[in-house]
């Protein structure tokens, strides 16, 4: 009959139906076994909970924190921070899978939104990605704005603003001296006057310590905005919101800078080559790359120019990221310094040999002072500027250590971690010079577990500047006084995390 035959065909339709999801289910179960055994799994780390992750468990202080995970879970582990995947590497063999054997991979920055707004939106040297723009702002850094030629022609500036800090520390002999500040404002004078010299007009004491002042304050606002934990990071979807007001605030410190800028190119520019003659500076150097440098496209068909954006860009870098780098390394070399009297014995007495005792440091010493160069790599191992670097970004997904880090992971290099290993230091938390005297290890970053300036394409443009900052600076201050601690006071080398490391409590 006719509902006979209905019947059947119905019967036959799910039965087919049934195996041929059967045989679906089966399909993709192989396919997702064979996926999984052909990628690696993803790093370890601690479980966390939905929609946070691993927020909530976070301290303050990362880089011990990862430092503490890292021997619980292994030199490679893995968090959830929000909807954000990370990766921290905490040893030497791991850092170099990713910053030399994978470095075009992980090539690219992990960009926050503050350092966007801060960054003209990514286009300085830090944030822009790994492309032909980055190869012209790198150009443009070493070969002609940080290059030696150009940094032995604004010694003088360096020399003057160093000579002042002295004096001022003269005038408070027998009293108490807040090195931490004396020096953030030596190192901001010594960049304003190598960004501009005396902002291209005769420019008077007052003037100049006012806008000392001024981008000491802004500074402080913008580095205090990228320190905080931003939900735009983490949650980059909801970033178009600005919940927390950060990119608001970064946004109008950036605007003052912009405005600073704006006035002293425009003064330079009316100056053009006219007028009294004045040192070199590299504002000077920087308004002639824009003219003259452009870069080919990856194509090879266009030219990347190098414009007045990238120009202001890299000076915000110079500002930003060449203040308290300085100025915190110094201010830990001396507390270390305090903290070992027999230390602080040993470098006076290469500078009395070196230098004189009648006679006044220059530049041209620091390369005659092995000791002290000992002395800055040392802290730089104990208290690196930046604990974590700059987190990387890889441009597509990537075996390290045998597990799988996706495309587009935050990935974090614990260099403070490397540089405490006992694996790989003697006596790891203990100060002490010597073990570079005859160390190989050197700011290249040829050597994996000693990171202070980075590697690879990424690494610090500004090596040989914070190099010559830093030891000029230490020699000034200890070849021309005796130091001490004020009478029952308790020397705090506790460190406090941040953009940039510093000290909890000023020197």
């Amino acid at each position: 009959t006719n509902a006979s035959v209905i019947s059947y065909i119905t019967y036959t339709m799910w039965v087919t139906i049934f195996i041929l999801t059967l045989l679906t289910l089966w399909i993709i179960r192989l396919l997702t076994r064979t996926r999984t055994q052909t990628l690696p799994p993803l790093p370890p780390g601690p479980s966390g909970i939905p929609v946070f992750g691993n927020l909530l468990s976070l301290s303050p202080e990362l880089h011990s924190y990862f430092a503490t995970l890292a021997r619980i879970h292994g030199p490679i582990l893995s968090l959830r921070l929000g909807s954000k995947f990370a990766v921290v590497i905490s040893s030497p063999a791991l850092a170099k899978e990713v910053l030399r054997d994978h470095d075009v991979t992980f090539a690219n920055h992990d960009v926050p939104a503050a350092a966007r707004a801060a960054s003209y939106g990514g286009h300085d040297i830090v944030w822009n990605p790994y492309g032909p723009e980055w190869r012209l702002l790198r150009k443009v850094c070493v070969r002609e704005m940080l290059c030696a030629a150009t940094l032995d022609a604004v010694y003088g500036i360096r020399r003057r603003e160093i000579r002042r800090t002295i004096g001022y520390i003269r005038s408070r002999v027998g009293s108490a001296v807040n090195l931490g500040e004396q020096m953030f404002l030596t190192t901001m004078n010594v960049v304003m006057g190598m960004l501009w010299g005396s902002g291209g007009a005769a420019e008077g004491e007052e003037e100049r310590e006012s806008r000392g002042r001024e981008f000491r304050r802004v500074v402080a606002e913008m580095t205090g905005q990228f320190a905080k934990p931003n939900i735009s990071d983490f949650y980059p979807g909801l970033a178009r919101f600005d919940l927390q007001g950060i990119e608001k605030k970064v946004k109008g410190c950036a605007e003052r800078f912009d405005g600073i800028f704006e006035k002293v190119i425009e003064q330079r520019m009316k100056m053009g080559g006219h007028g009294e003659e004045r040192e070199k500076d590299f504002l000077e150097v920087l308004l002639k790359m824009k003219d003259e440098y452009e870069a080919v496209d990856d194509d090879g068909n266009g030219k990347v120019p190098f414009t007045m954006t990238h120009l202001k860009a890299l000076l915000m870098d110079m500002v930003v990221g060449g203040t308290d780098t300085t100025s915190n390394t110094v201010e830990f070399a001396m507390a270390e310094i305090l903290n070992k009297p027999e230390v602080l014995s040993k470098v006076q007495e290469e500078l009395d040999t070196v230098v004189g005792k009648e006679s006044i440091v220059e530049e041209h010493h620091i390369h005659k002072l092995p000791y002290l160069l000992a002395v800055m790599k040392e802290t730089l191992r104990l208290h690196p500027v930046l604990p974590l670097m700059v987190p990387h970004c890889p441009s597509k997904s990537c075996v390290i250590g045998g597990y799988t880090i996706p495309k587009g992971t935050r990935v974090f290099v614990n260099v403070w971690a490397i540089h405490r290993d006992p694996s790989i230091w003697v006596n790891p938390l203990e100060f002490d010079p010597a073990r570079f005297l005859n160390a190989k290890f050197d700011f290249s970053g040829n050597d994996f577990s000693y990171l202070p300036f980075g590697s690879g394409r990424r690494s610090c443009a500004g090596i040989t500047m914070a190099e010559r900052m830093v030891l000029f600076s230490l020699a000034s201050i200890l070849h021309s006084f005796d130091w001490k601690l004020p009478e029952g006071e308790q020397l705090n080398l506790e460190e406090k995390f941040g953009i940039v490391l510093s000290k909890r409590v000023p020197l």
